[in-house]
C-alpha cells in the first residue's frame, strides 16, 4: 500500500473535501486528531508496523534506535512516560528493559493496536487514552518521558505539552522527543524530485489542515521553527541539552513517506530534542 492510498482511505472515511490553512485552536486540533488517527490506525500499522516492530524503540525514519542511542539512560526500575504512543512499540521495548512504562495516545484506534501488541508479546506497558496537552498524571510521577513522532506536531500549543511534561517529571528526569525537522515545512511531502522545491515560507506558522465539506478539520498539523521549540522548552523550565539531526543512513535505507535517500542526503528529515528537568 502506498502512502497516497493509505491517506485516501482515511480521507474517504472522514469525507475530506480539501486542504486549507487557517488558525486552529486546541479543541479543534484534538477533535481532528481523534478522528484522523482512529480512521488511519489500521492502514498506518499495515504500512509501518514491520519497520517499527512489536517491541522496539525507533526514534525516527532514519533508523536510530534507543537501544543504540541511549538517550534516556538506564530505565531499569524507572517510571517512564511515552507521549503519543500509537501502537506502543516503544512502551513495550521500555517494559522489556525493566521500566514501568506508561504509554498514552489520543486515538482509541491506535490504542486498539497497542492492546493487540501487548497481548502478542506478553509485554504490558500501561495504556491510557489522553491528549499530550492535558496529562492525567500526578506531579513528579515519572523518572523520564519520551515521544517518537508522537503528539507534539498535532497539538495546538506545544508549549503546553512541555509544561505538562515538566510537571509530571521528577527533578533530573530526561524529556526526549522527535519530530519532523521544521525545515521540511517549506517543501511538499514528496520523496522524489518535487520534494526538493521550496513551496512555502519557513516562517509561516499557519497550521496545515484538511477539511470536510462543512469546513470542519479532519486533519491538523502545526508548524514551529527550531527557535520556537527552543523558546517553548525554556519557557516550560526545561533544559535543552542537545539537538540531534540524523543523517540519512544510506541509499539502500527504505523510504518512509516523504523520507527518502534523495532528500536525506541534502537536508535533515528529523529533529530529536534532548531535554531535562533541572
Amino acid at each position: 500500500m502506498s502512502t497516497q492510498e493509505r491517506y485516501a482511505g482515511a480521507e474517504d472515511q472522514l469525507g475530506t473535501a480539501g486542504a486549507a490553512k487557517r488558525e486552529v485552536g486546541g479543541a479543534e486540533s484534538r477533535t481532528a486528531s481523534i478522528a484522523w488517527w482512529d480512521a488511519d490506525a489500521d492502514d498506518y500499522q499495515a504500512e509501518h508496523g514491520t519497520f517499527l516492530g512489536d517491541a522496539d524503540f525507533m526514534w525516527c525514519p532514519e533508523g536510530i534506535r534507543e537501544a543504540d542511542a541511549g538517550y534516556l539512560g538506564d530505565v531499569t526500575g524507572q517510571n517512564v512516560l511515552e507521549v503519543g504512543c500509537g501502537a506502543a512499540s516503544c512502551g513495550r521495548w521500555l517494559a522489556a528493559q525493566g521500566a514501568r512504562a506508561v504509554s498514552f495516545d489520543i486515538s482509541a484506534g491506535m490504542l486498539r493496536h497497542a492492546v493487540a501488541g501487548n497481548e502478542a508479546t506478553g509485554l504490558h506497558p500501561a495504556l491510557v487514552r489522553a491528549s499530550a496537552d492535558q496529562l492525567p498524571f500526578a506531579d513528579e510521577s515519572f523518572d523520564a518521558a519520551c515521544s517518537a513522532f508522537g503528539g507534539v506536531p498535532f497539538v495546538a500549543d506545544a508549549g503546553a505539552v512541555f509544561k505538562e511534561v515538566a510537571r509530571v517529571l521528577r527533578p533530573g528526569g530526561p524529556w526526549v522527543f522527535s519530530v519532523t525537522h521544521p525545515m521540511r515545512w517549506i517543501f511538499p511531502d514528496d520523496p522524489g524530485p518535487m520534494g526538493l522545491t521550496v513551496v512555502q515560507s519557513y516562517f509561516d506558522r499557519t497550521p496545515y489542515l484538511e477539511v470536510d465539506a462543512a469546513g470542519a478539520a479532519t486533519y491538523v498539523e502545526h508548524h514551529r521553527t527550531l527557535g520556537d521549540y527552543v523558546r517553548q522548552i525554556a519557557a516550560a523550565g526545561l533544559l535543552l541539552e542537545d539537538l540531534v539531526e540524523p543523517e540519512w543512513p544510506g541509499a539502500d535505507h527504505p523510504e518512509w513517506g516523504q523520507w527518502s535517500p534523495l532528500r536525506g542526503r541534502l537536508f535533515p528529515g528529523t529533529a530529536i530534542f534532548r531535554c531535562r528537568r533541572p
